[in-house]
């Protein structure tokens, strides 16, 4: 059976973990969209595709016999051949030692390209990747668990963006199952949500020497509430969140571009962007504070969020964070088994894992189970790996939880579809068995709950067996 990668840094093609004893490799293809097509080299995008190079099993094992390096996709960061290794590593390279959950697995990587400076951060690389994976897939008549090791900040965490919708659209199209890592922005102190039901104040603490920063309000847009911004030295501007469009203001020695959005075709929310542009060399530092006066309420809800910790200063964050909902997109996909980490030395949840929530409606206090995030756990801390050549390393986030998800999916559908015990073991049905298998975890009373889910994975008791 097959499993798949969609990386942002690709595979290290050469690595023993991926081949088999006889030197063969067990990736039976690879799309680089960051390299360019050459015909003079044999080098060609996927068919139906206008953008990257595709490398069959032929060229690998071509390239491998020769001991040639020609193919020159490379994984600079070893992020992507990590995350391969956990899921789908046969242990060659470690002696046997340090083994992958589904070792037999065939393997198809695509290593995302860069988006365009208009584009969202990777929304279209990632769309077009999981068309070619499940085109593959179907052509080759075979199941496929895909393993997406990574996200973003950007969007209202609801289910309809562009991307989170594409993603439940393309899960129903052959046999397959995506599962998503739901990020490491748990303790990030990145997002803080509340009610609008007075003057409230969010603060957000501004550290030295940011160059770049920028926050998203979302509300529901049939709320109507005045938006003061204050600066560190209390300089006042209103902002008119009725006026949909883009809008310049100073404060200080910092400019802001502030877009006010509209609802979508999908969504009833609206978007308040804020950018902040420094005048100078830096942004002014300091506790810069929203002031939300309601006017007109329904719900009152706000949520805020700020991009991906890994690019901001650690002092920068909101003064009172909200840990619910600080999973990443795409993983808040109502079809993505959504994947968190947590702590196999102590057996306990791991506080930087993205949670989800369980979302209620305001006006009734319904609660939908169906929507509660993450799906289950597994390991994320400090988990030992191989380093290709005889030594090991450890990892640790969401992005090396997931692929351990992702090779227990790929051999319950062997066990169903491939050995004939169930030819419909796939899609919403292994997320269903692998609910019901989770092991309860320390430290949590009531599942499922926002930080673990259904549990910790536990593949013997998820095998309907």
């Amino acid at each position: 059976m097959d499993s798949s990668y969609l990386t942002r840094e690709g595979i290290d093609y050469t690595r023993m973990d991926f081949r088999n004893k006889d030197g063969s490799s067990r990736i039976a293809y690879l799309w680089d969209q960051t390299l360019v097509a050459d015909s003079r080299q044999g080098f060609q995008s996927p068919e139906g595709f206008a953008m990257g190079v595709e490398f069959n099993i032929d060229q690998i094992n071509e390239a491998l016999r020769e001991d040639d390096l020609r193919l020159p996709s490379r994984d600079i960061t070893g992020h992507g051949t990590a995350v391969a290794a956990i899921a789908a590593g046969n242990g060659l390279s470690s002696e046997g030692r340090y083994v992958g959950v589904a070792p037999e697995a065939e393997l198809i990587v695509v290593k995302l390209g860069m988006p365009s400076e208009q584009s969202f951060p990777r929304t279209t690389e990632l769309m077009r990747a999981l068309t070619y994976v499940v085109r593959k897939a179907v052509a080759l008549s075979k199941p496929v668990a895909i393993n997406l090791s990574f996200g973003n900040t950007y969007g209202a965490h609801d289910g309809t963006s562009l991307i989170e919708r594409f993603l439940d659209n393309i899960a129903e199209i052959g046999r397959n199952v995506i599962c998503v890592g739901s990020g490491n922005e748990g303790a990030a102190g990145g997002h803080t949500a509340g009610r609008v039901d007075g003057i409230t104040r969010v603060e957000l603490s501004i550290a030295p020497y940011e160059r770049a920063v920028n926050v998203q309000l979302w509300k529901e847009y049939a709320d109507t509430f005045r938006l003061t911004l204050i600066s560190p030295g209390g300089m006042r501007q209103i902002v008119d969140t009725d006026q949909v469009g883009t809008r310049r203001l100073i404060l200080e020695q910092t400019e802001l571009l502030i877009y006010i959005g509209e609802p979508s075709p999908y969504s009833v929310n609206q978007e308040i962007y804020f950018d902040w542009i420094p005048r100078k060399n830096y942004i002014d530092s300091g506790v810069w504070t929203f002031q939300l006066e309601p006017i007109k309420i329904v719900s009152g809800n706000y949520f805020f969020y700020l991009p991906g910790s890994t690019v901001l200063n650690s002092g920068t964050r909101f003064f009172v964070p909200t840990p619910e909902v600080t999973y990443t997109i795409p993983s808040t996909a109502g079809k993505a088994i959504t994947v968190g980490a947590y702590n196999s030395i102590y057996d306990s949840y791991a506080d930087f894992s993205g949670r989800g929530a369980i979302l209620v409606n305001s006006l009734d206090e319904l609660v939908f189970n169906e929507r509660i995030k993450p799906d289950l756990v597994a390991p994320g801390v400090e988990v030992s790996i191989s380093d290709g050549r005889g030594g090991s390393r450890s990892v640790t986030g969401t992005s090396f939880a997931t692929p351990f998800v992702t090779g227990a999916a790929a051999l319950m559908m062997e066990w169903g579809i491939i050995q004939g015990n169930d030819p419909y073991l796939y899609g919403e049905k292994v997320r269903a068995y692998l609910r019901k298998g989770a092991r309860p975890l320390r430290g949590e009373t009531v599942y499922p709950n926002a930080r673990v889910g259904w549990g910790a994975l536990c593949l013997r008791d998820s095998l309907p067996i």
